[in-house]
């Protein structure tokens, strides 16, 4: 199981939210960068990296920060999978442009199935399709909105598609450490053949434990971390 410390900007800030509401924002470092740099250094593969700003905006807002960010992770070993705000296909090619291993689209794959698709099908293992759910419905427009589709239907389709992989958000448990959403990630893992990745929710290393024994294939982390629950090497040797 690979594990994938995350790093949410905000005005350039690294920070956390609580379920997703940017009212609830706690500001962790003033220079993301050199949290890439820390991760990376302590063994991390890849990195998750969120465009807050964008992702609120409806356009990527953060787009060379994360250029140079990619820039450093590569140089240091690791990879980023950054998202935010991409609703077109231009958005996220401008994004895979500045050296990003996986691009992340939420909204846009549900509102623009045949873009998603396409793009899968120019970038191959390059597109990974965010289910962020409430109770099993996809939550679009970072999160505002509620859409009328299933988070099974989503990631059926992402298989279709060539999608990478699907990035599973219970959005309830989002930067609240109350443990990771395991039965849900694990159950939509079946019958899907691309890998279903989790994220929301790890407190605790017993967390990433459950994770790893249900068969999930990788785990998103953020407040643990920032909150030194544990280290992210201690999350390493555990998976």
């Amino acid at each position: 199981m690979i594990v994938i410390p995350a790093i949410d900007l905000m005005g350039g800030k690294a920070v956390r939210l609580e379920q997703g509401e940017a009212s609830k924002v706690t500001e962790y470092h003033p220079r993301p960068i050199e949290l890439v740099i820390e991760f990376a250094r302590a063994g991390a593969k890849r990195i998750h990296v969120v465009d807050l700003d964008g992702a609120f905006g409806g356009q990527p807002r953060q787009v060379e920060r994360i250029a140079e960010m990619s820039q450093a992770a590569r140089t240091h070993g690791a990879e980023i999978q950054a998202g935010g705000g991409i609703r077109t296909a231009a958005a996220a090619r401008a994004l895979i442009d500045t050296g990003v291993r996986h691009v992340v689209v939420g909204t846009l794959a549900v509102r623009e199935p045949a873009t998603v698709k396409q793009l899968c099908e120019e970038h191959p293992d390059t597109i990974i399709v965010a289910a962020d759910a409430r109770d099993g419905v996809v939550a679009v427009e970072g999160w505002t909105e509620s859409s009328s589709l299933s988070a099974r239907s989503l990631a059926e389709a992402a298989q279709r598609w060539g999608a990478a992989a699907v990035l599973y958000t219970d959005v309830s448990r989002d930067g609240m450490q109350g443990g990771a959403a395991v039965e849900a990630t694990a159950a939509l893992q079946k019958g899907l053949e691309i890998p279903v990745l989790a994220s929301g929710g790890v407190g605790r290393l017993a967390d990433l434990d459950a994770c790893a024994a249900a068969g999930i294939h990788g785990v998103v982390l953020g407040r643990a971390l920032y909150e030194r629950a544990f280290t992210l090497e201690e999350a390493l040797a555990r998976c």
